[in-house]
């Protein structure tokens, strides 16, 4: 399987946060699944360390790509083809990194792990929870 981590899902799983559900836990570290991280994530959780609103043990330029290194987890970088299935989105969801994430699970035909409803509501493959 190839697996797309939401941000949130990245970072319970580097932080070993126990909202991470067992079965992302295991899915992440399947050796025979390829597991993604977007560079929209990294984006994202770098302006949320900005605001004040997602704390981390060190910077996160350095830390977060250091962790997905350490986790043997490949980043997905963002390029135009994200662009048509970011353009046909419902209006779902209004978070525009969570936006260019489903799109470019679309896009590279990935499964996306998340808990974020608004997320699940669109016709994109998800990770099943228990």
């Amino acid at each position: 399987m190839r697996i797309l981590l939401d941000t949130h899902v990245f970072i319970w799983y580097i932080t070993a946060d126990p909202k991470l559900p067992a079965s992302f836990l295991a899915a992440i570290q399947n050796p025979s699944n390829e597991v993604y991280l977007s560079v929209a994530s990294v984006w994202e959780a770098i302006i949320k360390n900005q605001l004040g609103k997602l704390p981390l043990p060190a910077p996160p330029a350095d830390y977060l790509p250091q962790q997905r290194l350490a986790h043997r987890i490949e980043s997905l970088p963002i390029d135009e083809g994200a662009m048509p299935p970011l353009a046909g989105l419902p209006a779902l969801h209004r978070d525009p990194f969570d936006r260019l994430i489903i799109a470019q699970a679309f896009q590279h035909g990935l499964t996306l792990a998340t808990v974020d409803p608004l997320v699940t509501a669109y016709a994109v493959p998800i990770l099943p929870t228990p």
